[in-house]
């Protein structure tokens, strides 16, 4: 009797643990197919959030360049007896490497606060442009027309400016002017992304290569729901974004004022 006690008891505690375990890991863990998803507090939207530290779009490169970095620098090292072309290698390229590392850097960013009817900074990087200008290839009237100029030094992922579906995706190839310049948002090779609000507005999103940049990723899907806080795409080195609005909506930002993707509020629709 006492042995059956034991085992009884035994038994319970293994169960105990086992629902315990059960427990923990309904806590941590969700299924795979919200994982990425998470509802604010006053259950608004759902949002699909994306930490990233170091750009998916660098990491290849960043890893082979370093590798490479290391290689040659222990071929100088061992095989020169002078150390001159060894430390004037780490300085030159050890610097160029680190600049890239700034470059494909990739902060955490979400948005604080209700975003509906508010268009945010689709990128890093400076005003160039806040006015009316003629858009020909879909509106074919005039919009309010806000873009933002990424320089080398800025971090070149790009978000979605506003939630919405995306309508459709075009790319298109062009010459490579330099970015701030106007003909560039027409000439250079693009991107267009048309995004539908709620509210139904259509805002037009152009990535645009510029005088450096020669490959534009973009993430957004035809049909796809889209939501501030997640990746629009990235565009490598020098370039720009342009975003189309109705002219209804209310410029929020300024000549040559900075800007910090995902964050600044750029215009408010009415």
């Amino acid at each position: 009797m006492l042995f059956l006690s034991l085992k009884d008891t035994a038994k319970k505690r293994n169960n105990q643990k086992k629902s315990n375990k059960e427990s923990r890991i309904k806590k941590y863990f969700v299924p795979l197919h919200t994982q990425n998803y998470i509802t604010n507090p006053m259950g608004a939207r759902i949002k699909k959030l994306k930490k990233i530290r170091i750009h998916r779009e660098g990491t290849n490169e960043l890893t082979l360049s370093m590798l490479l970095l290391i290689g040659i620098g222990c071929l100088l090292w061992y095989f020169i007896d002078n150390p001159i072309p060894f430390w004037l290698f780490i300085l030159v390229f050890g610097a160029a490497w680190m600049m890239a590392l700034n470059f494909y850097r990739c902060p955490i960013r979400y948005f604080n606060g209700d975003t509906e009817k508010l268009v945010v900074a689709p990128a890093d990087g400076k005003i160039v442009v806040v006015e009316e200008a003629e858009e020909n290839e879909y509106f074919h009237d005039k919009r309010l027309m806000i873009s933002i100029f990424m320089s080398p030094l800025n971090v070149h992922a790009n978000w979605f400016p506003v939630d919405g579906k995306v309508k459709f995706v075009h790319h298109f190839d062009g010459n490579y002017h330099k970015a701030w310049l106007p003909k560039a948002s027409e000439e250079n090779e693009h991107a267009d992304i048309m995004i539908t609000t709620p509210e139904g507005e259509d805002i037009l999103v152009r990535q645009i290569a510029g005088a450096l940049a020669r490959r534009i990723v973009t993430y957004a899907k035809e049909g796809e729901e889209c939501y501030i806080d997640e990746h629009l795409g990235f565009i490598k080195l020098g370039s720009r974004v342009d975003v189309y609005l109705p002219l209804t909506a209310k410029a929020c930002v300024t000549m040559d004022q900075p800007t910090i993707g995902d964050q600044t509020v750029i215009a408010k629709l009415s």
